[in-house]
């Protein structure tokens, strides 16, 4: 067989192979793969993207058919499975390499393999104690060990040697086997689809950039997977009778999407109510297990609205808010409007710490005091945020105030959450510090890990003087003829509304924390796109919004001052592809890798940035007498329900 070899240089000096044999013999060119594979693959070089392998054209094929040049201006190097070709068939990789390997190594080495590392192996061992023998009689004699006989050298160079052949045959595979995984397959493979795809010889080569086309699979859902409606149909049956419990159909079918659809039959039959027009396709269901919701069914479509862009801190803002509320977006944008137009707002953190506040339990008062004064004195706090801070690298403790109600201690645990919301980090926390305690306080019974002092999802003066979440305060100045060209009012009528509505009226309603306009409707909104828990837009939307007239009663200062915006960027809903989007609309999407916290601190002030165009749009359309009227033509539907029904 004529096998001819030719090597390129490339203009960078990098080598890159070109072969092809000249006869017909496709068992000879397998031979001839597989005896180059262990060369080529112990080579060092790099390939970048601009470089192609050339092969000459050759028969591959069974009949000896010649197949054309391959193309090397439109040749890449792809990570693909193996296709399976009809006119080759091809071995399970693994076999292949086995095989390979072993060819390898009968076409390099004189002796078999097991041999040849059983000879190296005997080498170094026999040698290291050769050396190791002399060198204790030099140094009981008092020879000077660099004093070297001619068995001495030999034994060096024996021992270099088999240093080298080891580290070579068995640390390079173990090397690249750490630093990069093994492909199941590597092909070289031409745009033209008509032309066969050849297997490339040189694994573990990973281009520098990958292409378009490679991420866009990455990115491919999986395949759906038909099942038989009749198989189905069994299932819903017996979650109908109850031999199939529903929450359990997950973890038994294995496919969330298919689970969600025979629960949904299942509901309909039990309940005899029909939920058409609450969507099924269209979501991807294995990002909720475990995680946002349990026994699914579908999802509601809520439309997502964009008001701004909002100048905020020097930076704009498209803010999403995901509402039902008519007129709600178009008012905060206005508000977005007038904000940009004055120059813009400014937003500063004033606080961030996330809380929880466990209950315990003591036999006496006494005993619940002392619990106080040892959490509140100032030479444990350092003890104290050792054994809380262990339970995540983010959670960082802050401080711990104590309550005493006759025998029972709330201890209210404050601390840093980094760009999460953090309950669950600062519960993990608590539970760490409750355990320690025991130890000095074995009387101590632990009687909930929320004691209501915390205070979570329920309003609260605590969270209204304390803090919970992130503290903060958002102000701006609206030039005087922006008041009464975009919110079509004065300042004079602007101050004298809040004063009598958001001041004294919430006060005669004996308010707490809900001394402004519609505070909770632009958190809700956002909180709902942003993937934030919904609930606690209860606290987190306490709120006290403050104008008054400066620069000799010609402007307007308006300022909104939050202090218990509960928001983070990962974990919960912020993960859905929804919610992920509205995040990175905002450029605030997971976590910040150069300062952890930042993107979720951004976050809160973008909420409060929101309110306080919201207030400033919703106070002006009161002070106009416009109210009605925009709600009357923005909120109202048109359609007649009647004829939807039937």
């Amino acid at each position: 067989m004529d096998v001819s070899w030719k090597m390129g240089v490339l203009e960078d000096e990098r080598h890159l192979w070109r072969w092809g044999p000249a006869g017909g013999d496709h068992g000879a060119m397998k031979r001839i793969a597989r005896g180059t594979r262990g060369v080529v693959r112990r080579s060092s070089f790099s390939i970048n993207n601009h470089h192609r392998f050339h092969f000459s054209s050759h028969p591959f094929t069974s009949l000896n058919q010649n197949l054309p040049l391959i193309s090397t201006s439109t040749m890449d190097v792809r990570r693909r499975p193996i296709k399976q070709l009809p006119h080759r068939s091809f071995k399970p990789y693994k076999q292949q390499q086995q095989q390979q390997q072993k060819a390898s190594d009968n076409a390099t080495f004189p002796l078999p393999l097991y041999l040849t590392n059983a000879l190296f192996f005997t080498i170094f061992f026999s040698v290291i104690y050769f050396l190791l023998h002399r060198w204790r009689n030099k140094i009981r004699n008092s020879t000077p060990l660099h004093l070297l006989t001619f068995s001495e050298i030999a034994a060096l160079i024996s021992l270099l040697a088999s240093v080298i052949y080891l580290l070579g045959f068995f640390g390079v595979d173990f090397v690249q086997s750490i630093l990069r995984p093994s492909p199941a397959s590597w092909v070289i493979e031409d745009d033209n689809e008509d032309t066969p795809v050849k297997p490339c010889l040189i694994p573990h080569i990973l281009p520098t950039n990958p292409t378009s086309e490679m991420e866009v699979e990455k990115k491919k859902p999986p395949p759906t997977i038909d099942y038989n409606p009749e198989e189905n149909e069994e299932i819903v049956k017996q979650v109908v009778a109850g031999s199939i419990p529903s929450y359990a159909l997950e973890t038994k079918l294995g496919d969330c999407k298919r689970a969600a659809a025979v629960r949904r039959e299942a509901l309909e039959r039990i309940t005899g109510k029909s939920l058409t027009g609450m969507p099924l396709d269209g979501f991807d269901y294995e990002s909720i297990l475990g995680q946002c919701c349990e026994m699914p069914v579908g999802y509601i479509q809520i439309p997502v609205g964009i008001a701004g862009p909002l100048l905020l801190n020097g930076g704009e803002f498209s803010v999403p808010m995901a509402t039902t509320e008519g007129c709600l977006v178009a008012s905060t944008n206005r508000g977005c409007k007038a904000i940009y137009m004055s120059g813009g707002a400014t937003c500063m953190l004033l606080k961030d710490g996330m809380t929880r506040a466990p209950v315990v339990r003591f036999g006496s008062a006494k005993r619940a005091a002392e619990l106080k004064v040892f959490l509140e004195d100032p030479e444990n706090s350092d003890t104290l945020a050792v054994v809380f801070n262990k339970s995540s690298r983010f959670g960082k403790l802050q401080s711990i105030k104590c309550a005493i109600a006759g025998k029972n201690a709330y201890i209210r645990f404050c601390c840093s959450t980094g760009d999460a919301m953090g309950m669950n980090m600062v519960s993990k926390g608590v539970q760490n510090v409750l355990d320690y305690l025991q130890t000095d306080f074995p009387d101590m019974d632990v009687m909930g890990i929320s004691g209501n002092y915390c205070s979570d999802k329920k309003p609260a003066a605590v969270n209204w003087i304390e803090g919970r979440g992130k503290s903060v305060v958002c102000e701006a100045v609206i030039k005087e003829e922006v008041v009464r060209k975009v919110l079509k009012t004065n300042v004079a009528a602007l101050v004298e509304l809040n004063m009598l509505k958001n001041l004294t009226g919430s006060a005669m309603a004996g308010a707490l924390g809900g001394f402004n306009a519609h505070a909770s409707n632009i958190v809700a909104a956002v909180y709902i796109a942003t993937g934030q828990d919904p609930a606690q837009n209860v606290e987190s939307s306490h709120c006290i919004t403050m104008m008054e007239p400066i620069n000799d009663g010609k402007d307007l200062h308006i300022s909104v001052t939050m202090p218990s915006i509960e928001v983070g960027t990962v974990g919960g809903g912020t993960q859905l592809a929804s919610q992920a989007a509205c995040l990175n609309l905002l450029g605030v999407k997971g976590a910040s890798k150069e300062e952890p916290g930042s993107n979720s601190r951004v976050l809160a002030t973008i909420v409060a940035g929101s309110v306080l165009a919201g207030e400033l749009s919703l106070m002006s359309a009161i002070a106009a007498g416009q109210l009605v009227k925009s709600h009357m033509k923005y909120n109202r539907s048109t359609r007649d329900m009647t004829k939807l029904a039937t």
